[in-house]
């Protein structure tokens, strides 16, 4: 706890110095903004029957932290066009390695790479947009990897360099960010869309967004891992790549705003299958078994993996707005970047603090349902592990986990959230858990 309360003073200090300051930039010129999130979770001691290298550890864990500052530089280069460049740091751990639970308690741990603070460029894009016939023009104001600018109401904006595709898919204005919302891995996206990106969560490609006034059409083709889980991109752009497309529309019902997303994915990578997997332990041959959990490459392409999601956002009141995901994979290949989930069901809802007088404050409660294929429960009933979950042995049955949060704005910029989940069968296994997980979050930004 105390390097937890070593890092709140930091932001704390950060934020006053914030607050004296002479804002020296021309926000028509450059748009700068800045990000600080620490994270300190915990799980109480829980019942197994066997642990494997891939499981939650079943005694208590305490105070495992983690950290990740982000600045947010954007420059206009010519009308509709500009430039964002995203200098990062991360440091600290999940619990017990963030491996154990699919749906792991920490989102924010994805984009942890080592223990050690690493400074890396997060994103570095170009952004174009282009007007569709006579469309008016509306001001954006100056917010986080926006720059200040009039831009077409109706456009295609192409987006190219290094940057995270849940930037532009599957947004949900109520689960979708651990930074401020549930921080839950499996609630920052379709848990089965498995997209993308290296161990941080970003990639590099090209996303095309289609955006008139009520819907949206967006595709993106982007570089897939070229380990399971890992840092570096697969530069063999010919056999490893991943396409997807997203069709969005907007609604107002009773009043009340609301957003339907249909997203399709389609990924070619070297992720072996799980029966090839299960076969060639059987032969001896562990081979395929160190590429799934991402200590080697493979060499070899034509894994192929595809799905489609769901994602439903409805305005209840002005105070209550509720959201709904569903996604499903095909399950035959490893997991090859997100999260080792083939389907996955999560809804809930948030409420905003001017029902009870704190109309900066908010509160999140939310269900998600995590399953795996048939082929992905015989690869664990085996005794195998991908790169997060797998105990040695298998009863399989549905993750089940229930988050609710309470965030607090104490001043302007910095937030302090609340957090705990219950995990119902871990990594799937009936024979682990329920695990009881407590966390605190801070977090600022300007």
């Amino acid at each position: 706890m105390k390097h937890f309360v070593f890092v709140l003073l930091c932001i704390i200090s950060a934020q006053w110095v914030t607050a004296q300051r002479e804002d020296t930039v021309n926000a028509k010129k450059l748009s700068y903004h800045f990000q600080l999130t620490a994270v300190n979770q915990s799980h109480s001691a829980f019942n197994a029957k066997y642990s494997g290298d891939n499981s939650m550890l079943n005694e208590a864990e305490k105070d495992k932290l983690s950290l990740t500052s982000t600045l947010f530089l954007g420059t206009p280069l010519w009308k509709n066009a500009s430039l964002f460049l995203n200098p990062e740091i991360s440091g600290g751990q999940g619990m017990s390695g963030a491996k154990g639970i699919a749906g792991f308690p920490n989102g924010e741990t994805f984009r942890i790479g080592s223990t050690a603070p690493v400074l890396y460029v997060a994103r570095f894009y170009f952004r174009q947009h282009f007007p569709i016939g006579n469309s008016k023009f509306i001001l954006l104001e100056d917010d986080v990897n926006q720059v200040k600018e009039k831009v077409p109401e109706e456009r295609i904006t192409l987006h190219i360099g290094k940057f995270s595709l849940a930037d532009y898919f599957d947004k949900n204005s109520i689960s979708h960010d651990p930074r401020n919302q549930f921080l839950n891995w499996s609630l920052m996206s379709n848990g089965a869309w498995d997209y993308p990106a290296d161990t941080r969560g970003y990639t590099k490609g090209i996303a095309v967004e289609y955006i008139k006034l009520n819907w949206a059409l967006r595709m993106s083709a982007a570089m897939v891992p070229l380990r399971a889980n890992g840092l570096q991109l697969d530069d063999q752009i010919s056999k490893a790549h991943s396409e997807t497309i997203e069709l969005e529309r907007k609604w107002v019902f009773h009043k009340m705003p609301g957003m339907i997303r249909l997203l399709a994915f389609h990924t070619n990578s070297q992720a072996p299958t799980y029966q090839s997997t299960i076969t060639q332990v059987k032969n001896r041959d562990s081979s395929d078994v160190a590429v799934y959990s991402g200590q080697k490459t493979r060499g070899i392409y034509g894994g192929i993996k595809f799905g489609y999601a769901l994602n439903m956002e409805q305005s209840i009141s002005s105070n209550v707005a509720s959201f709904f995901r569903a996604s499903w994979n095909d399950g035959k290949t490893a997991t090859w970047a997100f999260t080792e989930i083939d389907n996955s069901i999560s809804g809930g809802l948030q409420l905003q603090g001017s029902i009870w007088n704190r109309s900066n404050d908010n509160i999140g409660i939310a269900q998600v349902v995590n399953g795996i294929s048939k082929d992905h429960q015989a690869f664990l009933k085996a005794g195998l592990s991908g790169f997060m979950v797998g105990d040695g042995n298998l009863n399989y049955a549905p993750e089940s986990i229930t988050e609710i949060y309470y965030k607090a704005r104490v001043t302007s910029s910095f937030y302090i959230s609340a957090d705990y989940q219950w995990v119902v069968n871990p990594g799937y296994n009936k024979d682990r858990g329920p695990i009881h997980v407590f966390g605190i979050r801070g977090h600022i930004e300007f």
